[in-house]
């Protein structure tokens, strides 16, 4: 297992070393259409183990999935409340979480031998990179203790209201990672009702339409992309990830999910 770095609370004095030194940039990917879940593990897992042999360059892939939910490997059974739509093991930290058209997903690979080596750092960009993509829309994205994530506050559904706006679930095998973020721009939010999101009950979900936002994905991705650069370095644009035909055997072993991320 890899080891975490002895603080717990990566403060954002940390992020700096999210850059790498030779400045080389992350290839941008943008799926056109719905990407089903197998196919893009297969292709993360796939690309993720180039990188970590040094024959692919770092990656950040934006698509949507059809409707369906996602195990982490903390996810209890009974959360799984109705399952409307198919239920896949996701091999990421965390526990059961929704997605579907209307969701921004970004699974980011990146090598973190040249990223400072910082799991909980690498965690702590992940929700500054959101929070500085929220602020641009006047949305106020916060961090809370003990619940990785984005939650915006919500005093209009009553005291200490908050609903969580993006989930964040990585995995690190040789240190390069994968899965990502989830980004709610206008999903059909009753689909979460399938499950207990995140594990967390007593709070909900919400979304930049939901939140009276009302924006196009491709503008959202454009905003994702400054705040990622200005956090991580440079980016490429590129047509397509490549997706295997069939699926990949796991990176290694020696692979850790990072515990209780959404």
């Amino acid at each position: 297992m890899e080891a975490l770095t002895a603080s717990q609370n990566a403060s954002d004095t940390c992020l700096p070393k999210l850059r790498r030194p030779d400045a080389r940039p992350v290839d941008w990917v943008i799926a056109p259409d719905l990407v089903p879940y197998p196919e893009a593990l297969s292709a993360m897992r796939e690309r993720a183990a180039a990188i970590a042999a040094g024959t692919a360059p770092e990656a950040v892939w934006l698509l949507e999935h059809p409707p369906l939910y996602t195990a982490g490997t903390s996810a209890q059974p009974a959360d799984l409340l109705d399952a409307q739509f198919p239920v896949f093991d996701a091999g990421r930290g965390g526990q059961y979480t929704y997605h579907g058209p209307g969701q921004r997903i970004a699974y980011v690979m990146l090598d973190l031998r040249e990223r400072g080596r910082d799991i909980r750092a690498f965690v702590r960009g992940l929700e500054a990179w959101v929070i500085a993509t929220l602020a641009a829309y006047n949305i106020e994205g916060e961090r809370r203790d003990g619940r990785v994530g984005v939650w915006v506050r919500r005093p209009d559904k009553g005291f200490a209201r908050e609903d969580k706006i993006a989930a964040i679930g990585v995995r690190v095998s040789r240190w390069v990672s994968f899965h990502g973020i989830s980004l709610n721009i206008a999903p059909d939010l009753g689909h979460y009702g399938g499950i207990v999101p995140c594990g967390i009950s007593d709070q909900g979900v919400t979304s930049f339409e939901d939140l009276g936002q009302l924006v196009q994905m491709a503008e959202v991705d454009t905003t994702l992309r400054t705040a990622f650069g200005a956090l991580f370095g440079p980016t490429r644009s590129v047509g397509a990830l490549a997706i295997p035909s069939t699926p990949v055997q796991p990176l290694a072993s020696e692979s850790t999910a990072m515990p209780d991320l959404p």
